[in-house]
């Protein structure tokens, strides 16, 4: 077991929703110093070029790569590009980066859209190679995938302690709400709470509400990656969430049920649902390092709505 209390860290990616909370958790329950941890903002290191991600890694013990440009369905659909670009040249060179400079750990955080688009439910770490993603997020769920390849070929040639984490879509207090690249229970809250300021009788939702998503609340996520840093030294890649798997119908209804909104739900059925379904099977990572997601999903939910309420 590593004990991270006594490491230089680098977290890319620590000014996003996962990273503030995974710098919280290693300040206050880890006891981490403030100076051992470097946190990089794009602006300061640009990881698609070379010479920002030799400059990120160096001095460090440990990496975490959460860096990632990411969003939901419009903004995958618009700039498919980019995204794979982006995902592809940071982590692919922050991972040479880090081999060069003989960092001690390498944590990759890959995606749940890296998974086939069929993929049987629960979705199990062994069916990842069973075919290819759902379309609207395949550029970016494979420019994350192939962390996993080099992952596994840098332990194979170079002995390099490298380890692969697939977390859910995460929520929470800190989410993202802009509407052009938010997630689906972040963009709901947004569009309940703008109707009820309206004065509105409907909402507007995307697809036919008939897909299925799992969830993990992202105070959750950041105990999950960093009990993996600590403990998890396999090639194997492990999925991080847990077992719930609501429809977008059901999760929609629910978030007007907590903001108390009583107007219609109307289904825009000519935009895509994504994937058809999506939750994890959750046993390997409790069996390698004792992890199980604790929040419950719809007390998650209300400190979710809160935390966007109270922060207008």
């Amino acid at each position: 077991m590593i004990n991270l209390k006594d490491k230089k860290i680098l977290i890319t990616g620590a000014d996003g929703f996962l990273g503030k909370h995974l710098v919280k958790n290693l300040l206050e329950t880890r006891g981490v110093l403030k100076e051992n941890i470097f946190l990089p903002t794009v602006q300061e290191l640009d990881l698609t070029k070379w010479e920002n991600c030799q400059a990120a890694v160096r001095g460090q013990n440990i990496v975490i790569h959460l860096a990632a440009k990411v969003g939901g369905i419009g903004f995958n659909l618009q700039k498919p590009g980019e995204l794979f670009y982006g995902n592809l040249m940071m982590g692919t060179q922050l991972m040479e980066a880090a081999r060069q400079a003989e960092v001690e750990k390498f944590v990759a955080i890959g995606t749940v859209c890296a998974y086939p688009k069929h993929t049987p439910v629960p979705f199990k770490e062994e069916h990842l190679w069973d075919g290819y993603p759902e379309e609207t997020n395949a550029p970016y769920g494979l420019a994350k995938k192939m962390l996993l390849v080099q992952s596994q070929a840098y332990r194979q040639q170079y002995g390099f302690n490298s380890i692969f984490l697939l977390p859910l879509n995460l929520y929470g207090p800190g989410d993202n709400f802009d509407p052009k690249s938010s997630h689906v229970i972040a963009a709901l809250i947004k569009k309940v709470y703008e109707a009820k300021r309206d004065k509105k009788n409907f909402i507007e939702v995307w697809g036919s509400g008939a897909a299925t998503r799992g969830f993990l609340y992202v105070k959750d996520a950041a105990e999950g990656i960093l009990l993996a840093a600590e403990c998890y030294d396999k090639p194997e890649p492990v999925n991080l969430g847990s077992d719930l798997e609501i429809s977008i119908k059901d999760l929609t209804e629910l978030i007007c049920k907590l903001m108390d909104f009583k107007g219609e739900i109307v289904w825009d059925t000519s935009k895509p649902d994504g994937q058809p379904k999506r939750s994890l099977d959750v046993s390997r990572a409790k069996k390698e390092f004792n992890f199980e997601a604790k929040t419950d999903f719809e007390d998650g939910l209300a400190q979710t709505i809160n935390w966007y309420q109270t922060s207008l």
